[in-house]
């Protein structure tokens, strides 16, 4: 990851693993991209979660999944409330950037197939082993 170039052919593949609709396919590409113990963290919580946290007086607690079995769940149940009825799609949002040696930051948005515009996005933070695959992922939604 020593160039923008590779960085943003990464970040490309990043992203299309959350628009894929064979599951093979997906799953292969997680096992490319992620390291087997990575960690995917969903900093900001559904509003849901949120307030079940909050209603026992506990702090809104970050969403965590580790390793390939459970990012191919997460992805793949994304995939499904979002890309798979067709409404919407994932798209980089800018450029991808190399904020440290090994740590990418990666905007992203969801696109309404419709009419094209951005309807979400977030933020992701990714942390790569020297094989260049993710070790950690801090998701931010909004």
């Amino acid at each position: 990851m020593s160039n923008a170039f590779d960085v943003q052919q990464w970040a490309g593949r990043y992203v299309a693993q959350w628009n894929e609709p064979d599951p093979a396919a997906r799953s292969a590409l997680i096992r490319e991209l992620w390291a087997k113990d990575a960690v995917h963290v969903l900093v900001d919580p559904p509003e849901a979660i949120r307030d079940a946290a909050a209603a026992i007086a506990f702090p809104a607690p970050p969403l965590e999944v580790h390793g390939h079995d459970a990012l191919d769940a997460r992805v793949t149940r994304a995939y499904e409330m979002f890309v798979q009825p067709g409404e919407h799609v994932f798209e980089a949002a800018g450029q991808a950037v190399l904020l440290l040696p090994r740590v990418v930051a990666v905007r992203w948005s969801m696109v309404s197939v419709r009419t094209g515009e951005a309807v979400g996005g977030g933020l992701d933070v990714l942390a790569l082993d020297g094989d260049g695959r993710v070790l950690s992922d801090h998701q931010f939604i909004g």
